[in-house]
């Protein structure tokens, strides 16, 4: 079996050659062409000397090149490595010296970081950029035959997004991939042709697993964006394109909505929205849909999954939650001593069996044997289950916060927070005071022409309104940036070292 082939053999086997497959910019290529392109791609790395299993490193924008040779490392043996745009070149070097890779592809606009940080590595990693790509292709043939590979080899690895410190680098193998047409053809609804838009970058899960992945494999045409999603470029491609399901993150919802976008036409046409990465606010899903007409189905995945493992679904929405169990997952909750939690309501640790989890951690045994035992992965996040088996986040394992001798969830003050008119985001963390006692902060961002003393003010009366006294924090301080991954997650440990 070969990833790339399990991803574009449906459309070509039933002879879609000719539908689109992917929308990006003025380009429009159909499942043909990509295939060609696939296959060229895939005989450059070869001639680059790459030989089987070897990782290579992607540092491309959302665009045609992006996709086709992340296939062709596939379809060639090779095993893709997508890498966020922003990275620093710190980073960057840790993920090259981490990977062992021996080829890179960027962007010739992001030259200057990745010079610095191949100097960093030292590793004498080969550079191709975005600008020499077609004398990178100059004598790849448009046929290759695909690698045959076992369901346990790997073919891509994804990086953490670093919520708590260094990224892990999750490898995931063959025998994932079969998963990615589940969620998008069974739960949404996509058919051949559907056109699939994702504001969040190609590089991590959310939209690898269910556009690239998901997307193609049920024949559908991905809308594709250069650029950070801001609102205005999100509402200016779902505009243009006319996608049918997009998927997108609470963060930029609320910008959406904020910003007067969500209001418009163009964003009543598609069938549905998905949201994932952090949870969404009961009352921003609500106000969505009031808003735009159209539902929006939170659901829950992660790097290690590559694929939601819980969701809303037709049918089956409940806002505030993350959804119910979906068909091709277990789930269970532990307490703190290991026993499995049975009872409604009570919250615990979250773990997951299914058949895309990553296979281990890259370099990173100690890690893996932690969080992989007997099949099931422990995701880190607090949920609690209701009798009608929807789930709710109650935050991270490694966030829950002990004030007073009793558990807080940062997520429950956050949403409370806001709900507040002025605040265009908010964290809460907790933080240890003179005396050495655990205490919340939450950390908020005003909304342009708010003035932060009012603000404060509004902030702390309604959490007292709507809060038990022990939930509430004691300070509110105020920031022009909450620190998020690319991915949305807040980065609660660079909160902590503020204090």
């Amino acid at each position: 079996m070969n990833a790339a082939d399990l991803i574009l053999g449906p459309a070509l086997a039933a002879g879609r050659g000719d539908t689109p497959a992917l929308l990006a910019g003025e380009t429009c290529l159909d499942y043909a062409g990509l295939n060609r392109l696939v296959n060229r791609y895939g005989n450059a790395l070869l001639n680059a000397g790459l030989v089987r299993g070897q990782p290579v490193l992607f540092l491309l924008d959302d665009d045609v090149p992006l996709v086709a040779a992340y296939l062709g490392a596939m379809r060639a043996g090779l095993v893709s490595v997508a890498l966020n745009l922003r990275l620093s070149a710190k980073e960057l070097a840790y993920a090259i010296v981490d990977s062992g890779a021996r080829l890179l592809v960027a962007e010739a606009g992001l030259l200057a970081v990745v010079e610095e940080a191949a100097r960093t590595a030292a590793t004498g990693i080969r550079v191709v950029r975005s600008d020499q790509l077609d004398d990178f292709l100059s004598g790849a043939g448009e046929d290759l035959a695909s690698a045959e590979l076992g369901p346990d080899d790997p073919c891509l690895w994804m990086y953490t997004s670093g919520t708590t410190g260094q990224p892990k680098g999750a490898v995931h193998r063959v025998g994932s991939i079969p998963l990615g047409i589940r969620h998008v053809a069974e739960s949404l609804g996509v058919r051949p042709g559907d056109r699939m838009f994702a504001t969040s970058k190609l590089f991590f899960a959310y939209a690898l697993g269910h556009c690239l992945i998901g997307g193609l494999m049920a024949q559908a045409t991905l809308v594709l964006h250069r650029g950070w999603p801001d609102a205005a470029a999100a509402a200016a491609t779902i505009a243009r394109h006319r996608p049918d399901v997009v998927l997108s993150v609470p963060a930029l919802y609320r910008l959406l909505l904020r910003e007067g976008f969500a209001a418009t036409a163009p964003l009543a046409a598609p069938r549905c929205y998905v949201s994932a990465g952090e949870a969404f606010p009961a009352d921003l899903c609500r106000e969505w849909s009031e808003v735009t007409g159209r539902p929006v189905y939170e659901g829950i995945g992660a790097t290690e999954a590559l694929f939601l493992f819980i969701a809303n679904r037709p049918g089956a929405v409940r806002p505030g939650t993350t959804g119910q169990v979906l068909p091709w997952a277990e789930v269970m909750l532990t307490a703190p001593d290991g026993t499995v939690i049975s009872e409604a309501g009570r919250a615990g640790d979250l773990w997951v069996r299914m058949q895309s989890l990553f296979a281990f951690y890259h370099n990173r045994p100690d890690v893996t044997a932690r969080v992989l035992v007997d099949g099931w992965w422990r995701t880190g996040d607090v949920f609690a289950v209701d009798a009608d088996g929807f789930w709710s986040p109650q935050g991270r394992s490694d966030d829950m916060i002990k004030v007073s001798g009793q558990w807080v969830s940062p997520a429950e003050v956050e949403e409370v927070a806001l709900a507040v008119a002025g605040v265009a985001d908010a964290a809460a963390v907790g933080q240890s005071n003179a005396e050495g006692l655990v205490r919340l902060v939450l950390y908020a961002v005003a909304a342009p022409g708010e003035r932060e003393p009012a603000l404060e003010a509004r902030i702390i009366e309604t959490l007292k309104g709507r809060l038990a006294v022990y939930k509430c924090p004691r300070t509110v301080r105020f920031l022009e940036v909450i620190p998020r991954t690319a991915t949305g997650k807040v980065q609660r440990f660079k909160l902590r070292e503020l204090a």
